[in-house]
């Protein structure tokens, strides 16, 4: 078993910064966000855990990539940021999310209030639950486990529709298996960073 554990200077990058923008949005901050930070940017912080690795199959082990701090982050010229005019993330629910409608529902609010936390400042919004066939997208069946699988580049074609105008981004929430290409066995999620939209399962 592995464990990777983010260094004290990676942590601490975001706060010590010198950059005069991230310096200004710092100062912006009032107190109780500002203590929010330094405690979030500590090494003993609960938000930065050691990451466990328990098989060479772990994502990280067999799809490295090289590291990235704060700075590199917020630098990065590909890197989309909300405005004024487009600060809300839309969840459409697709397909039931559980046994019952009930179950769904609630499901959803608790993702809803997940969000508005981790993303705060943003609102976050739902858009009407759509069934699978709503959204025309190709499906097959799993050779290996029998199960529906429905076809991810279809999902962000119809998320690309309906996305709102004050979108920032819209996300697609479905239990039903995804699969990017034939060729793969299934896909946990995929995104478009140039379209604000992703789905996951």
């Amino acid at each position: 078993m592995q464990t990777i554990r983010h260094s004290e200077q990676t942590l601490k990058t975001a706060l010590i910064s010198k950059n005069p923008v991230l310096v200004s949005q710092y100062e912006k901050l009032d107190a109780g966000e500002q203590r929010l930070m330094n405690e979030a940017f500590q090494p003993t912080s609960g938000l930065f855990g050691p990451i466990t690795l328990h098989s060479q199959s772990d994502w990280i082990t067999s799809h490295p990539e090289a590291p990235q701090d704060f700075e590199q982050f917020f630098s990065d010229p590909y890197r989309k940021t909300p405005s004024p005019e487009k600060r809300s993330i839309y969840i459409q629910s697709i397909g039931s999310l559980g046994n019952t409608r009930i179950i769904s529902e609630e499901y959803i609010k608790w993702l809803k209030g997940y969000c508005e936390a981790f993303f705060y400042g943003l609102t976050v919004k739902l858009l009407e639950p759509v069934p699978v066939s709503a959204t025309r997208c190709s499906f097959r069946v799993n050779d290996n486990t029998q199960n529906l699988q429905i076809h991810a580049g279809d999902i962000l074609k119809y998320l690309k529709k309906k996305k709102p105008e004050d979108a920032f981004c819209v996300v697609g929430i479905t239990m039903i298996d995804l699969y990017p290409r034939d060729s793969w066995n299934f896909v946990f999620g995929q995104a478009s960073l140039t379209d604000g939209t992703s789905e996951m399962d």
